[in-house]
């Protein structure tokens, strides 16, 4: 029998009291676990050639070395979200932790690919009790809805800043120490949560969750997986029916598991929570903002390394110069709803600003770095902008016993959004490269830009300088392309929050 208290979503009660600074102690606490868990996204950036050299993967190892964490930690998602809701968030969180730990060490002293492919596996299953649990708590601990809203954009500053840190830092690391220490540095932020998780969390869960579905744990992760293998291949391997197959396969299981939850006593995600007020549009506007962020990223990371000429560290130092404001963005953005201004014109001004950041990306030539990184700190603002107001908006619709299946649901929807936007933009720079490339180029060189990079290398003297002066501007016609699409998407974006939010204020 479904539980009426779990399903149905009620705004925070009037009476909500205000956290105090002993609340404030414990977000900083969860930083920790949020930074450290979306480092992880990018922490093998620069620690894979060292890592090649010494287990010698073979090429389909080194893949699943690199993309094993996004997948697991995205196909679990919804199922930890829920589990914590039931088990205790609090429990549940303390119980990743200590697994993340455990398994860093394992990563760390890995002696075959095998081993830390399997590693990375656990890291990802882990990841996906923290990320949830982490949201929610924030949900339990600040039931004052202008608090709430504050501790929320902290939050998704730390988590933005977290994947561009995480580069850097495995970059300095390497150059210092064996690449097994990008894992290692995992450790004390863990111990220290460990340590005072239990004195300063509070603990929360669904105090009538009723039982656990878990038939729908493998339809969650049938409908997920497929749908972020074929888009994540997309861009690099083209619409090969492989992964067309995938995707669609994926969206099959997804048709099964709505179906599953719609119907079942228990289900894992409650109908109810999807029509709570604003959730539905927070969700999806999220999905699209995640769809530009990391479909931009894709171009500005190979721009400043294959364009521009600088080194992988170099390149990473470099990437840090947008995320300077990015603390700034959710804050303000928070303000000025507080202010007076109403969440749907926050939101659609994000929107048109990730819009403007790409219009900047669209002007670009082969030696615009202000530029990039310019338009790059306009699109992060925007989104940081996003993200803390659509969170708050979802966590403050949803009931406190259902927060942890809430948060899942955005964090699922933003690795979705992240694999589209890989797709579909890197598609369409890709297809703009191709034509670009005359027909006498080599076939490598046609194909991308790392390859013609390859081939330029073998050539002698002025032949490859000219390939490779080619095919620089060919990617950023790509590129720029890309923008012009991005920037369409968002502007679209941006009436559409106006809409969706305007009953929501």
């Amino acid at each position: 029998m479904t539980n009426r208290t779990s399903t149905t979503p009620t705004a925070p009660p009037p009476s909500a009291t205000r956290a105090g600074r002993r609340a404030w102690t414990a977000l900083a606490v969860l930083m920790l676990p949020l930074l450290l868990v979306s480092m992880d996204v990018s922490v093998l950036y620069f620690a894979t050639p060292a890592i090649s050299a010494d287990l010698h993967p073979s090429g389909t190892q080194q893949l699943w070395i690199y993309d094993i964490y996004g997948f697991v930690l995205a196909g679990l998602l919804m199922t930890m979200g829920a589990l914590g809701d039931r088990v205790g968030r609090r429990r549940l969180l303390l119980f990743g932790a200590a697994a993340f730990g455990g398994a860093s060490v394992l990563a760390a002293y890995a002696d075959s690919a095998a081993t830390l492919i399997a590693a990375r596996a656990v890291l990802g299953i882990d990841g996906a009790t923290l990320m949830p649990s982490t949201m929610a708590l924030v949900r339990t601990m600040f039931t004052d809805p202008g608090q709430r809203a504050k501790a929320i954009g902290l939050w998704s500053g730390v988590m933005t800043a977290g994947i561009a840190l995480g580069s850097v830092m495995s970059g300095l690391l390497v150059e210092h120490f064996w690449w097994g220490s990008v894992f290692l540095v995992n450790l004390p932020a863990m111990v220290l949560l460990l340590a005072l998780g239990p004195f300063l969390l509070p603990e929360s869960r669904n105090p009538e969750p009723g039982r656990f579905d878990w038939l729908s744990v493998p339809l969650s992760m049938a409908a997920v997986l497929p749908v972020i293998y074929g888009l994540k291949e997309i861009p690099s391997e083209g619409w090969h029916p492989l992964y067309v197959v995938s995707v669609t396969v994926g969206l099959l299981f997804a048709v099964l598991f709505a179906h599953r939850q719609r119907t079942g006593a228990s289900p894992l995600i409650p109908p109810a929570l999807l029509r709570g007020h604003g959730f539905a549009p927070a969700l999806a506007l999220n999905t699209v903002a995640a769809l530009a962020m990391l479909g931009s990223a894709v171009f500005t990371t190979q721009y400043l390394q294959s364009v521009l000429g600088k080194s992988p560290l170099a390149a990473a130092l470099w990437s840090l110069v947008p995320s300077v404001f990015i603390g700034f963005a959710g804050p303000l953005a928070t303000l000025l709803v507080q202010r007076g201004a109403k969440r749907g014109h926050v939101v659609s001004g994000g929107f048109a600003a990730m819009a403007g950041g790409f219009s900047m990306l669209a002007l670009i030539g082969t030696d615009s770095l202000w530029l990039v990184l310019a338009g790059a700190g306009v699109l992060a603002c925007g989104m940081v902008t996003i993200t803390s107001q659509l969170t708050d908006l979802a966590l403050g619709s949803a009931p406190e016993d259902r927060a942890g299946t809430a948060s899942s649901l955005l964090e699922t929807g933003t690795e979705f959004g992240g694999a589209l936007g890989m797709a579909l933009l890197g598609s369409i720079g890709t297809a703009i490269y191709r034509h670009e490339m005359p027909d006498s180029a080599p076939a490598q060189a046609r194909e991308t830009l790392g390859g013609a990079l390859a081939t330029a290398a073998r050539l002698p003297g002025r032949a490859g300088d000219t390939l490779l002066a080619t095919a620089r501007e060919a990617f950023t016609s790509g590129m720029r392309g890309a923008a012009i699409a991005g920037a369409a998407l968002l502007a679209l974006a941006a009436v559409g929050a106006a809409l969706s939010l305007r009953k929501t204020d």
